[in-house]
């Protein structure tokens, strides 16, 4: 009798061990649920937006205000569209302005919000005209090695 009860105490350790990595796994992977809350749409117009994928959080100063629900293409202006859900509990000025950042040895990338001094807030549907696109590190090399190349470092005098 005492054998059975030993076992059945390791299987539920082993069950609570193994839905204990089930759930990080899915908040490392952006796929807890939501707060199930309501909330509103806004839009903003990207010139590249790196590795940022649907679901990926978006924050102001460091807390997660809402998540990306999707990301287009505008054939009209050649940029992306991406479409984020900010949580009814956040209010944002009309003036704020959204980046695409980078964050963690991973480099998950999220979209950072900046409020303005607007006394009128963002509604539904609005679209957030201050954008700053991702860093890209390539470009960023070339640019570098381009500005040393023109300053003519290997000159002898």
């Amino acid at each position: 009798m005492q054998r059975s009860t030993l076992d059945l105490w390791v299987g539920l350790f082993v069950i609570a061990g193994i839905g204990a990595l089930l759930v990080l796994a899915m908040k490392v992977g952006n796929m807890s649920a939501s707060g199930g809350g309501e909330t509103y749409a806004l839009t903003a117009n990207f010139d590249n937006i790196g590795g940022l994928k649907p679901r990926a959080p978006v924050k102001s100063s460091g807390v997660v205000v809402g998540r990306v629900s999707g990301i287009t293409f505008d054939n009209e202006k050649f940029n992306a569209r991406v479409t984020i859900n900010i949580d009814k509990t956040y209010k944002f000025p009309k003036d704020t302005s959204a980046s695409i950042l980078t964050s963690g040895l991973l480099g998950e990338q999220y979209i950072g919000l900046e409020g303005g001094g607007d006394p009128a807030n963002l509604n539904s549907g609005d679209r957030i005209k201050q954008t700053q696109s991702a860093v890209v590190l390539e470009k960023l090399i070339g640019q570098f090695l381009y500005s040393k190349a023109s300053e003519g470092g290997g000159e002898k005098k």
